[in-house]
């Protein structure tokens, strides 16, 4: 058997063909140089290294069709080498899939993995599904889950599934909701909370978010009380409006109920109170999601939680 040398990188010239048009450049990079560091692509097009028509785009510029995308020299992994994922993982993801069908994959996200590698993790969700699914060549996140969120995550298997459910998501087509486990009790008048949001970083680099009404984005959460623990503690179910960064979590705090467990945001004290419970984890759940299909019809799911937070509940339930 003979073996070749990894061949030396060269400048790539990609032209941009219609299903791509209106897509942004550092979404299309991160999609054509699989295997490339997410940090690496973002350095290059913040030096300029990344030339569309021969001139300097901004990482936000959205593409045309037609468009000639030059590449500087980076060695993207060859097909046949993605980085080996532990068989567990992949047959734990396998078995958390509620719903598959030719253009869409939806899974119950186990809470504690990452939807796909970066900052220090080699792996997620996505690349952990490019191993299950080697013949879907378009799979794509269609958004995003906190690390430590679990519940319903939705993965693109082609383009035009893709492309249909990001417009749903920037109008009110996508309904998501989420329950929370809050500090506290939670009154019955609050049924929204209105905070813009902005970032900010910590003197560690870890970033946070705040309330921020003068320069942050616009921010909507819709509240409903399940369940009270008496005066210690709500089980609340969390609509995001808008999708910012963290949203329902600082929206809760601003709110003055913090959800069980947040290392960010969170109540030390409360938090250790559920830990002596046995609820080791982030109690905040993506439990429900309706969607429109290309045809018109529509999709709702329903996640479960976990062992660990059903058994939780059921001990903050328990009389004393």
């Amino acid at each position: 058997m003979t073996t070749t040398a990894p061949s030396t990188p060269s400048v790539q010239l990609l032209e941009v063909s219609p299903e791509y048009a209106g897509q942004r450049i550092d979404n299309f990079l991160l999609a054509r140089l699989k295997g490339v560091p997410k940090t690496l692509i973002y350095r290059i097009l913040r030096k300029g290294e990344v030339r569309v028509n021969k001139g300097r785009i901004k990482p936000e510029y959205k593409l045309q069709a037609g468009d000639i995308v030059r590449v500087p020299p980076v060695r993207v992994p060859e097909r046949d080498e993605p980085v080996p994922l532990a068989q567990g993982l992949l047959q734990r993801l396998e078995a958390s899939i509620i719903f598959e069908d030719k253009a869409l994959i939806v899974i119950n996200k186990p809470c504690g993995i990452a939807v796909h590698g970066g900052s220090g993790l080699t792996y997620g969700v996505i690349e952990a599904f490019r191993q299950l699914r080697p013949d879907c060549k378009e799979l794509e996140l269609v958004h995003r889950l906190d690390r430590d969120t679990s519940g319903l995550l939705m993965i693109a298997k082609k383009r035009s599934m893709l492309r249909h459910l990001h417009t749903a998501l920037r109008g009110d087509g996508v309904d998501k909701r989420y329950m929370a486990l809050v500090r506290g009790n939670w009154a019955a008048s609050i049924k929204q909370v209105r905070a813009s949001l902005g970032k900010s970083n910590l003197r560690s680099g870890e970033r946070m978010v705040e309330v921020d009404e003068e320069e942050g984005k616009e921010s909507v959460t819709v509240f409903k009380v399940l369940r009270r623990f008496g005066d210690f503690a709500t089980m609340v179910e969390a609509r995001p409006i808008t999708g910012r960064t963290h949203q329902i979590r600082v929206h809760t705090l601003h709110a003055g109920h913090c959800i069980a467990g947040d290392p960010k945001y969170g109540d030390e004290g409360f938090s250790k109170e559920i830990r002596d419970l046995g609820g080791k984890r982030l109690f905040l759940h993506a439990y429900m999601l309706t969607v429109p299909l290309p045809d018109g019809g529509e999709l709702k799911l329903q996640a479960p939680v976990d062992e660990m937070w059903a058994k939780t509940v059921e001990r903050l339930s328990a009389p004393l």
